[in-house]
């Protein structure tokens, strides 16, 4: 949820924010009107509340008519005073209720527009010239099925469309990319954390997810709980209500789990083999730091995705989302995409959020200052690796042949193994 007292000190900035994302700015001065409201009826609340206890001192002190009169006040006093609290608190869940409507006030610098409106930052290492190199590449489907390690017929015969089965070097690949995701992540001082993947509805609308995009969520009604899309959810509830103390810095967590999504309004898109599925897996590197230190800790997210795409031998580009793309939760958000040779195209690997305290004000997550002071804490987050990453290590390192070769930073995690073959 965004800071009242900077919708109230600086409402223009907020607006501004809801103009570059897209959103209805108008919302501001709804929140400001009921704010006011509650705020008045808060104010006579309590000057009635010490004008009530001082009439009780009034009515001890009486006796007779005068103390029948009094009696009389006092009820009507009491009565004022409960419709007083009323108002103040349906003020307040208004408010609040319009306030989380409010998407996070972006950065500086931030491109506004849509999905399409990004700004391209850098590219890192060249496409392969696959025409030079005289051979047309397979997908990574093709490629897959080749080397049995991705089975999508099963997938859709046991579970449906967009669900498929890793199988032999399938899966070892996919654990070979999440463990090195996990030793890249200890060395950068995360604790890996095996997450949750069922949440209470508080967590997954403290995150931020519940929104505009609730109907990419699985929810068991039975149980009133949501399957997570990412293990951020699990980790931004991790620390929910407490005061954490960050004077030796952020505290990071890498959180591996399996992810759900039903991927609600993308029908016909991706449809072949797993780059857009419903479950797969990730890590996920999540922190927890002080307001001062939160756009350098996205900086250094960054770097630690871009050393796993480099870990993967890929040919990536680096992206600065447009607001109207960024979620209600992100302030900013930078994507590392991967070159897909078949499709000609880029596609999304990672992505980091810089989340400020949006997620840390609806979760209660704190942190008290030198001076004493109890202050929301930023959380930021990051994907470390995925199963999506397949994809592109398929397709950027096969070979005439059909075969793949393994980049040489996963190598030591395949035991050594440095060619892939096919066996169909």
């Amino acid at each position: 949820m965004i800071d009242l007292r900077l919708l109230r000190e600086d409402p223009e900035l907020v607006r501004a924010s809801q103009r570059a994302r897209g959103d209805d700015p108008d919302l501001v001065d709804r929140v400001l009107e009921t704010d006011s409201r509650r705020r008045a009826a808060l104010t006579e609340f309590e000057q009635l509340r010490a004008e009530q206890k001082q009439h009780g001192k009034k009515v001890a002190a009486a006796t007779g008519d005068e103390k029948a009169e009094l009696l009389a006040h006092g009820k009507a006093l009491s009565e004022r005073v409960k419709a007083l609290q009323a108002e103040a608190d349906e003020a307040e869940r208004v408010a609040t209720d319009l306030a989380r409507s409010i998407g996070n006030v972006i950065e500086d610098g931030v491109p506004p527009g849509g999905e399409d409106d990004y700004v391209v930052l850098r590219h890192e290492g060249t496409p392969r010239d696959f025409a030079a190199e005289g051979f047309t590449p397979r997908d990574h489907l093709d490629l897959g099925e080749r080397l049995a390690a991705i089975d999508t017929e099963r997938g859709a015969k046991v579970s449906g469309a967009r669900f498929y089965y890793l199988t032999g070097i399938g899966a070892r690949l996919e654990l070979a990319l999440l463990n090195a995701a996990v030793d890249l992540a200890l060395a950068a001082g995360f604790t890996p954390v095996i997450t949750p993947t069922l949440v209470k509805p508080e967590v997954m609308a403290g995150t931020g997810f519940l929104g505009a995009h609730a109907d990419e969520i699985y929810r068991l009604e039975a149980d009133d709980l949501y399957l997570v899309g990412t293990s951020e959810v699990a980790l931004a509830g991790y620390h929910s209500g407490e005061i954490l103390d960050l004077t030796a810095g952020p505290k990071r967590y890498a959180g591996w789990s399996a992810c759900y999504r039903r991927e609600a309004g993308s029908y016909g898109k991706d449809t072949r083999g797993i780059i857009r599925v419903h479950q797969f897996h990730k890590v996920e590197a999540f922190s927890w730091t002080t307001v001062e230190d939160a756009a350098d800790e996205h900086r250094r997210i960054l770097g630690w995705e871009e050393q796993m795409l480099r870990l993967a031998g890929l040919p990536y580009r680096v992206i600065d989302t447009a607001a109207g793309d960024l979620g209600s939760s992100a302030a900013r958000k930078f994507d590392c995409e991967a070159w897909l040779p078949t499709q000609e195209r880029y596609l999304e690997l990672t992505s980091t959020s810089n989340c400020t305290t949006f997620q840390a004000r609806r979760l209660g997550v704190r942190e008290r200052t030198a001076t004493g002071e109890l202050r929301p804490v930023a959380t930021l987050n990051g994907t470390l690796a995925t199963t999506r990453w397949i994809v592109a290590i398929l397709e950027n390192h096969q070979q005439a042949d059909g075969s793949v070769r393994v980049p040489e930073g996963l190598r030591p995690y395949l035991g050594g193994l440095e060619t892939l073959e096919p066996v169909r």
